[in-house]
């Protein structure tokens, strides 16, 4: 399994960037595992379907495979969607400093 870090987010955000696989990380989100039988109940996918889904999202991290006798069962791993979350942050953090220094820069500029 990839185990994707801070600096190349870009894994766990092409997971994210799919209806399906945020719906079933929403489905994950209490920190109970589910069968994949249990994860395809209330939707018009096929059972292969959502286990291409749960295999992306596993790849990139965002979740974990558990077995249960002869039954696969998936997990959310909250450490990876902080991780993404942390990149978030610093990016934005990023962005508002920017944008500060940019504002200072015109406010200045046009005072003189």
């Amino acid at each position: 399994m990839l185990n994707p870090s801070v600096q190349d987010p870009a894994p766990i955000f092409a997971a994210l960037g799919d209806r399906t696989r945020l719906s079933l990380l929403g489905k994950l989100a209490d920190g109970q595992a589910r069968s994949i039988a249990a994860l395809s109940s209330d939707t018009d996918l096929t059972r292969q379907a959502i286990t291409k889904h749960l295999h992306v999202l596993q790849d990139a991290g965002l979740v974990a495979s558990l077995k249960v006798g002869r039954e696969s069962r998936f997990a959310a791993r909250r450490e990876t969607i902080d991780e993404a979350r942390a990149y978030l942050d610093r990016v934005s953090r990023q962005w508002d400093d920017a944008l500060g220094r940019l504002k200072a820069f015109v406010e200045t500029d046009g005072a003189g």
